[in-house]
């Protein structure tokens, strides 16, 4: 009789209100369950499926029911393919949709090239070193290389260069999805088109005294670039060049003709620039 009261009838009450409770939920799961537009599986099966979190919500699926309810705007999901892009705004009802796909770059290239204000050896990355007066760096937008970005990135697209101790974007892995650019707390990585063949690898606004002073790589604001592009697709602007990539043909004139080199070429850009200084040099 103990046995019964002490082990077998309890074990009976939780398996009668472990019932119950089942028959509950699933009567009012029936109930209560609200209908999912077939719209928002749609969406989310032409999103890129890379739950980054670069949109700002959680995953794709949260992005694709804030698309449907109008809550967010498409252009902040970068690795969807322009393609895909279209496929919803089809399925949204909305007009044609002009995206080009980016990717990230770190707009420095000093590394050990650039002076150290003090040997940084404390405990963490970026956002740590940066809150002791800014970092490590003499250059204020100098890249620490210590690691804030690689470890943001989802994808595995940001590594630290062996030979320079700065940042690099691996292009054919990167995704765009921004959090390397809102993780760095120098704000010093963009995004640019994916098919540009060039880049400005310098975020350096000072006068070009001061940028020789820290760093032997940085834009001195010379004016060679924007003088010998021949579709006027470099500005100076605040002692820094900056590209119109609307303009840009991609000729490389700009970077052959930096004395800093702190004009870098990408993709295609790599063999093209290699092509044209081999062709100065016989001259």
């Amino acid at each position: 009789m103990e046995i019964f009261l002490y082990i077998v009838l309890p074990i009976l009450i939780v398996s009668v209100l472990a019932a119950v409770f089942a028959f509950a939920l699933s009567y009012l799961g029936d109930r209560m369950a609200v209908d999912r537009d077939a719209r928002i599986d749609d969406i989310e099966r032409n999103l890129a499926g890379a739950n980054c979190g670069g949109c700002g919500y959680p995953g794709c699926s949260q992005f694709a029911e804030a698309l449907f309810k109008g809550e967010t705007d498409l252009s902040k999901c970068n690795p969807t393919s322009a393609e895909n892009k279209q496929n919803i705004a089809n399925i949204l009802g909305m007009s044609e949709v002009k995206s080009e796909e980016t990717v990230a770059v770190v707009h420095c290239f000093g590394g050990n090239r650039a002076e150290d204000k003090f040997d940084y050896q404390g405990y963490g990355d970026c956002r740590t070193a940066e809150i002791l007066a800014g970092g490590s760096k003499a250059c204020p937008y100098g890249c620490m290389g210590l690691c804030t970005c690689v470890n943001s990135c989802p994808n595995q697209s940001v590594e630290i260069s062996k030979d320079t101790g700065a940042s690099l974007v691996d292009r054919s892995k990167c995704i765009s999805c921004g959090k390397c650019v809102s993780a760095c707390p120098k704000k010093i990585i963009g995004r640019i088109p994916k098919s540009a063949k060039v880049y400005i690898a310098c975020s350096n606004t000072t006068k070009g005294k001061a940028v020789t002073e820290v760093c032997k790589v940085g834009c001195i604001a010379c004016g060679k670039c924007e003088r010998g592009c021949p579709e006027g697709a470099i500005k100076l602007s605040n002692n820094l060049a900056s590209i119109d990539y609307d303009k840009c043909i991609g000729c490389m004139k700009c970077a052959a003709e930096c004395p800093r080199k702190c004009i870098l070429p990408i993709g295609e850009g790599v063999a093209l620039l290699d092509r044209i200084l081999a062709d100065k040099k016989k001259q």
